[in-house]
């Protein structure tokens, strides 16, 4: 018998909206620390995966660390599903090793049932 119980839409939303609003408070890594699971995997289109929490702390310590200029980051549209939601950004930065960069993006996330972020994948939009 299995004891696996789904996060209700209103606990994905209660979860969601914490993730989005520590991304806008540029708390980038405390958010990753809180919301992703040990064994969570992440993938930008259709590159390879990433997996694993140590992996993708390293990856997302990168990209934090290499912006030298934020112009902008917008929270447009967020869609809430069954263990799924999904977050349309719109990013407009300077980085250190990809130089200026302004685009929207649409994070899929997969929750498991502790409340963590298993899964996510990156689209750009």
């Amino acid at each position: 018998m299995s004891t696996t119980t789904e996060l209700s839409p209103a606990e994905l939303k209660s979860k969601v909206d914490e993730l989005n609003s520590m991304i806008l408070e540029g708390k980038i890594m405390e958010a990753f620390e809180a919301f992703y699971a040990d064994d969570v995997v992440m993938q930008e289109g259709s590159e390879e995966p990433f997996v694993g929490k140590k992996a993708n702390r390293e990856r997302e310590r990168q990209f934090v660390e290499g912006i030298t200029e934020l112009r902008s980051v917008k929270l447009k549209d967020v869609a809430i599903g069954d263990g799924v939601t999904m977050s349309q950004w719109h990013f407009d930065f300077t980085h250190s090793e990809w130089g200026d960069a302004s685009y929207d993006q649409v994070a899929v996330q997969r929750w498991n049932d502790q409340g963590l972020i298993k899964q996510e994948r990156f689209f750009k939009a």
